[in-house]
């Protein structure tokens, strides 16, 4: 690593210099306002040297032109006036005391006492000229104050006054004079200060730019690389024993060693992708590289662990999965063949429901029939039981026609004897009882006709009792029978409609039944898509055992 002087020694002399070339600006400045203080206190006091020596110089003047005033004139105003200034103004002795306040030169002073000397020597005179005023005298006291003593005395004053300005001009212009000259030169030196200033920071920004910033700036763009990951970004600084070339270095070193945690964690994170998990860390990893080679570390012992035991749950899932898919399979086709049944079922379920359906209504039309029945019945009954009364009737009818008869055969019997008597009688008559013997004749065809018919008659209404009698007997069997089959007929009714009821109840029971097992059908059904479903995911389960076992294989794991 070459030497170099460091940025911080170049800056601190560069500023060092600034500094110093700041202070003595400071001093200037300092320097230069205590000049202009004091030039404008100089100013100042020139200034009011100059007002309280015409002060001085007017007061006396005022003095000479009120009392020659007064002399001309002898108005008591001007007397007055010059009264107020000698006794209440007094601005001579006044300006006198502020210039010796503000300070002046020995000379000066004794010019001013030359002055009040001379200034004093006229006061007599204008004590006599304002007396003369007074006086009436005008022309004498004019003579006092216009005369050669007044005018010599005025002149020599006049003579000091310009002395005496023009000493106090001159030297409070020369005091100016330096001040100003001293303002200059501390304006030439703030001016160099302030140019030293402003090439030293001319410098020390040339100085911040090249040796600093550029190198910053290039090490922030580095730096901007680095964080977006591209470590083989150009970087042409140089490192050097500066600040600057000690963080190039820095830079270069940290590039390196990501380099080489890059490369290693390539390598590592490569081979697991191919399935090498039989890998071991480095140990040269350093401060917060640490941790991640410790989690590279547990993250290999994490995996060998896992996919060891994933390994031996693929060989017991692949195991199981198939023993899942064999029963899956059996269960599919054990609950198609059962689906089938339910199936089979179900039909002559609705079959024998049909059926039953159909013997419900005909049981419901035999008791409607048999209660029918029973109604005709009971009616041939109530029919019966007339037909017998009736029968009754006939036969007691026919005993009496047989009694009836019993006559008629007499009335033959006697129309026999009464034709023969009458025969007999009209034999004995002759031939006067032919005409009776006709009758009696017919009488005895009659009678025979009527002895054969009654016969006839007798045998008719014998049958007739015979076959009344018989149906009788037979009415009475019938009355019977029909009793018997009125009774069976009810039983026979309630029966039906038992079974009538019954058969309705075995219906709404087989509907039940049928609603059932289509529920049945249907969850049977589910079942079997659902056993299906499950054979063949079982089947897919056992696939993907399979693959992952085949897929665990390729990994190469740590022995033991």
């Amino acid at each position: 690593m070459k030497k170099a002087m460091k940025q911080s020694t170049l800056t601190l002399i560069l500023n060092g210099i600034s500094i110093l070339a700041l202070l003595y600006l400071m001093y200037s400045l300092i320097s230069y306002s205590d000049v202009s203080k004091q030039l404008n206190v100089a100013n100042e006091e020139r200034f009011e040297l100059t007002y309280q020596a015409n002060r001085f110089m007017n007061g006396s003047a005022y003095l000479t032109n009120e009392v020659r005033a007064f002399a001309a004139t002898g108005e008591q105003e001007h007397y007055d006036n010059y009264w107020n200034e000698v006794n209440v103004l007094k601005n001579r002795d006044q300006g006198v005391a502020a210039l010796q306040e503000i300070g002046i030169t020995d000379e000066e002073q004794g010019m001013i006492d030359d002055m009040y000397a001379l200034s004093n020597q006229l006061v007599p005179l204008e004590d006599e000229a304002m007396k003369e005023v007074q006086a009436g005298e005008k022309e004498k006291a004019i003579e006092y104050v216009y005369g050669t003593e007044y005018n010599t005395s005025i002149a020599q004053i006049n003579s000091l006054k310009d002395q005496f300005l023009t000493a106090l001009d001159y030297r409070s212009l020369t005091q100016l004079e330096d001040l100003e000259k001293e303002e200059n030169y501390i304006k030439i030196r703030m001016f160099f200060a302030l140019s030293m200033v402003g090439i030293i920071t001319l410098l020390n920004m040339i100085v911040i730019r090249l040796q600093i910033m550029r190198p910053v700036i290039a090490v922030k763009n580095q730096m901007g690389e680095i964080s977006q990951g591209n470590l083989s970004a150009e970087f042409s600084l140089e490192s050097n024993t500066s600040e600057i070339g000690m963080l190039v270095e820095s830079i270069h070193d940290t590039k390196r060693e990501l380099k080489k945690y890059i490369k290693d964690i390539d390598y590592i994170l490569a081979q697991m992708a191919q399935g090498n998990m039989d890998l071991t860390v480095g140990d040269d990893y350093r401060g917060e590289f640490l941790p991640i080679q410790n989690a590279m570390r547990q993250i290999l012992d994490a995996l060998n662990s896992a996919l060891s035991q994933i390994n031996l749950t693929a060989e017991l899932v692949s195991a199981e999965s198939e023993h899942m898919a064999s029963d899956a399979q059996t269960l599919s086709s054990g609950t198609v063949e059962q689906a089938a049944a339910v199936e089979e079922l179900s039909a002559s379920i609705q079959e024998i429901s049909k059926q039953l359906d159909r013997t419900s209504k005909d049981a419901d039309h035999a008791r409607q029939s048999s209660e029918e029945a029973s109604e005709q019945l009971s009616v041939c009954d109530q029919k019966m039981e007339a037909l017998t009364a009736a029968m009754a009737d006939i036969a007691s009818s026919s005993h009496q026609i047989g009694g009836i008869i019993k006559t008629i055969e007499d009335i033959a019997f006697q129309t026999k004897i009464l034709a023969l008597n009458a025969s007999v009688e009209a034999a004995r008559a002759g031939e006067a009882g032919k005409s009776f013997s006709v009758v009696a004749d017919e009488v005895q065809s009659l009678a025979n006709k009527s002895s054969v018919s009654a016969q006839n008659i007798t045998e008719l209404i014998e049958n007739s009792m015979k076959l009344v009698k018989y149906g009788e007997e037979l009415s009475s069997d019938t009355t019977e029978a029909l009793s018997g089959v009125i009774s069976s007929a009810k039983k026979s009714a309630e029966m039906v409609e038992r079974i009538a009821e019954s058969a309705i109840e075995q219906s709404q029971s087989l509907k039940q039944l049928t609603q059932g097992m289509e529920q049945i059908s249907e969850v049977v059904q589910t079942n079997a898509s659902t056993a299906e479903k499950s054979a063949a995911s079982a089947q897919e389960l056992n696939n993907q055992a399979v693959e992952l076992k085949l897929s665990v294989h390729k990994f190469q794991l740590r022995q033991g």
